[in-house]
């Protein structure tokens, strides 16, 4: 009989996620029921949406009730399946949750084949939720025309990384907006962006109009505040703002006060445009098509933050917050060998 390891939900967290927030458990694992699997768990994604799943309110999926695993996104490798669609040795993603090993139903994730030439952390940093939240959001949302202006905040991050280096590959004018200067530094030299402003010591506005002399055409919004406010002074008539998430807010108690440039978004008959990846579900073989082509072509780099040891998580989780971590935050929970 196998023993789980897992972290549990104790407390709904006040502000950053904190250890006592969540509780170690170990026990063994259930007899698999017909339809299931059992996966153990290589790669655990670490997520701002964590930190809202964590709420008492629902978000676009209900609160994680106290006392139950933490919701989370993994890679994993099946090891015993009771569902004629899962072999033992198959390589799973999906909501495999902050534990050791999953019991889960077949249909609740998804089996894909290792390919020549992608690296397995790819799988969760490109070829996941991550990659195609950056291909949707700009290309559906966003629809960004060569030769335009875009604008991508929280740019050295999973998404924003990718956004600005499709951005790129369209034929646009890329400006990202991150919080160091090796992170600044990473998207101008390895990932081909046109410019990039450190928000933690530039003024924001001023550099965005010294790097957007013909203002912002597409903004892929990941941050909220401050930036959200800048970027809405500079936007150009019809500008299409892909709304994909708010991480400066979601530690919040208090939401804080509107943007003084909201008005703009009438004024220039701009739109934006909130979405959940969710919703694009039924498309992601088109996004992982297009993104692989690009990433064997050499058009599209990635870089994952590994932490080691499930141990690990509720502090590494904060590395999404302070601005700690470049590229795709993962856990690494076990290792790649299949049984």
């Amino acid at each position: 009989m196998l023993t789980n390891r897992a972290w549990k939900l104790a407390a709904r967290p006040q502000g950053a996620f904190k250890p006592e927030d969540f509780q170690w458990v170990e026990e063994p694992l259930p007899d698999l029921a017909d339809g299931q699997a059992l996966v153990r768990v290589v790669y655990l994604s670490l997520d701002p949406t964590n930190r809202g799943w964590a709420n008492a309110t629902a978000t676009y999926l209900p609160p994680i009730p106290l006392g139950s695993v933490m919701r989370g996104f993994g890679l994993g490798i099946v090891e015993a399946s009771r569902h004629a669609a899962l072999r033992p040795g198959d390589y799973v993603q999906g909501m495999l949750g902050w534990q050791a090993y999953s019991v889960t139903d077949a249909a609740a994730v998804t089996r894909f084949e290792r390919q020549p030439g992608i690296p397995l952390d790819a799988y969760p940093a490109v070829f996941s939720y991550i990659g195609a939240t950056a291909y949707f959001g700009l290309l559906d949302i966003g629809r960004p025309k060569k030769g335009e202006t875009i604008v991508v905040s929280g740019a050295a991050g999973a998404v924003g990384s990718l956004a600005g280096q499709i951005g790129k590959i369209l034929g646009c004018r890329v400006v990202g907006i991150a919080g160091s200067d090796d992170k600044c530094r990473w998207l101008t030299g390895e990932l081909g962006f046109d410019a990039a402003i450190n928000y933690k010591r530039e003024p924001i506005l001023r550099r965005l109009r010294q790097h957007c002399p013909n203002g912002i055409d597409v903004y892929f919004e990941n941050v909220g505040g401050e930036i959200l406010d800048a970027v809405l002074a500079l936007i150009n008539e019809r500008a299409r703002i892909a709304l994909c998430g708010l991480i400066s807010q979601y530690n919040e108690s208090v939401p804080p006060p509107g943007p003084r440039f909201f008005g703009n978004l009438l004024i220039k008959r701009a739109r934006i445009e909130g979405f959940i990846i969710l919703d694009y579900a039924t498309r992601f073989p088109e996004a992982f098509a297009a993104l692989g082509k690009w990433y064997l072509q050499g058009l599209l780099r990635y870089r994952t933050d590994i932490v080691d040891g499930l141990e690990h998580a509720p502090i590494a989780v904060n590395r999404l917050f302070d601005g700690a971590n470049t590229g795709k935050l993962l856990v690494r929970v076990s290792d790649d060998a299949v049984s």
